[in-house]
């Protein structure tokens, strides 16, 4: 993998750069996103690739080991042939949805043993065979196996657990040289930052990441529930010890406000479920502000779901017609406003793109976060 990195905006620390890998280049700042099960959730792959134009999506570890099995992976010949795509994937280790599962898992130095979310059949997770697991699914990127610590987190156990998350990085680069890729193109390992809220441990676990000379780092372990200043000064603190010249991808954010807030902060990559979750629930995202298509004031509205027009649903169905979808919960309606959303937080990152080639992208940033707070 390359990065290289092309303009820095003169009035923050925000970035454009490429990255290229054996599946392509990707512009940044870019959204990923999240294929979980090897789908976009309500998204066909052509409108995947016509119309959202994502460089990247992400899959899912922990999912795709359990559902379809890496068994079932290897025989496709690895997750871009098996679900059709032929970009790039990135997919992150598991350690999230470990996290998660806190009720169904015990984790020890060794590594995570956990109780499947399909069956309840138990299964346990290495440094090691996570690093032959996401060689098996065959990602582009593919991330370390870290422990994700919640919030609020105790001091003392969000240091053991950072300290832990190291030395399983160790291992998962140690193992990797030994794990040839299996698909006759390049991994690239993406080592994650942790340390929770904590200032003095972020800088020591961001610190420890860099001079591993890794060819990108990762911020993990925040939007998991910080108010959005805790994880705007995590990253502030972390990308001014990260290295320039690789990308840094912030796992799991999130709304169109922070990914604009973090981009100002030297974050290149994001991921989030929310453009799907909320679409599905009937939250759109625009340039003016979120809009709950379930509410009445939406019955006779016969303009455009959004006059931008930047994916073909936009233009081709009311905001009348995507509102009785819902209410009369017909699938097609989660389809559109899936559609919509993720066409909408690509074309924000490529706005932004725009703008710090130009050299504006502070004062559009500001104007853009203060239209985007409105609900309409």
């Amino acid at each position: 993998m390359q990065f290289d990195l092309k303009i820095t905006d003169p009035k923050s620390k925000a970035r454009a750069g490429v990255i290229t890998t054996d599946h392509g280049t990707i512009e940044t700042p870019i959204f990923m996103p999240v294929g979980t099960v090897a789908t976009v959730k309500g998204v066909h792959q052509s409108e995947l690739k016509d119309e959202i134009n994502p460089d990247i999506i992400l899959g899912n570890t922990y999912h795709l080991y359990l559902r379809p099995q890496t068994k079932i992976l290897e025989q496709a010949g690895g997750l871009h042939k098996f679900m059709n795509w032929d970009r790039n994937i990135l997919t992150d280790s598991g350690g999230y949805q470990v996290y998660s599962l806190s009720g169904r898992r015990k984790i020890n130095e060794e590594g995570v043993k956990f109780k499947s979310h399909i069956d309840g059949s138990t299964h346990f997770f290495t440094p090691e065979n996570v690093m032959e697991i996401q060689r098996s699914i065959g990602a582009d990127i593919i991330m370390a196996f870290d422990e994700c610590t919640p919030y609020p987190c105790d001091y003392s156990y969000a240091k053991q657990s950072m300290h832990m998350t190291h030395r399983w990085l160790k291992r998962c680069v140690n193992h990797l040289e030994k794990t040839p890729p299996k698909y006759g193109y390049n991994q690239t390992l993406f080592p994650i930052v942790q340390g929770s809220t904590y200032t003095d441990l972020r800088k020591e676990s961001a610190e420890f990441i860099a001079s591993v000379g890794a060819e990108g780092n990762a911020i993990g372990g925040l939007s998991v529930g910080e108010p959005a200043e805790e994880m705007y000064a995590m990253t502030e603190v972390v990308t001014a010890i990260l290295p320039e010249d690789k990308p840094r991808y912030l796992m799991g954010v999130g709304t169109p406000i922070n990914i604009l807030e973090n981009i100002a902060l030297g974050v290149d990559m994001f991921d989030c479920v929310m453009p799907t979750r909320n679409a599905r629930n009937g939250m759109l995202f625009t340039a003016h502000g979120s809009i709950n298509i379930k509410n009445k004031k939406w019955e006779n509205d016969f303009s455009p779901i959004d006059e931008m027009g930047i994916t073909w649903v936009d233009t081709m169905y009311s905001k009348a017609y995507l509102r009785h979808l819902f209410a009369s919960r017909e699938m097609l309606g989660k389809q559109i406003a899936s559609i919509h959303n993720l066409g909408f937080y690509l074309w924000l990152v490529r706005e932004a793109r725009k703008h710090i080639i130009a050299g504006d992208f502070a004062t559009w940033k500001d104007k853009m976060v203060k239209q985007m707070d409105n609900r309409l």
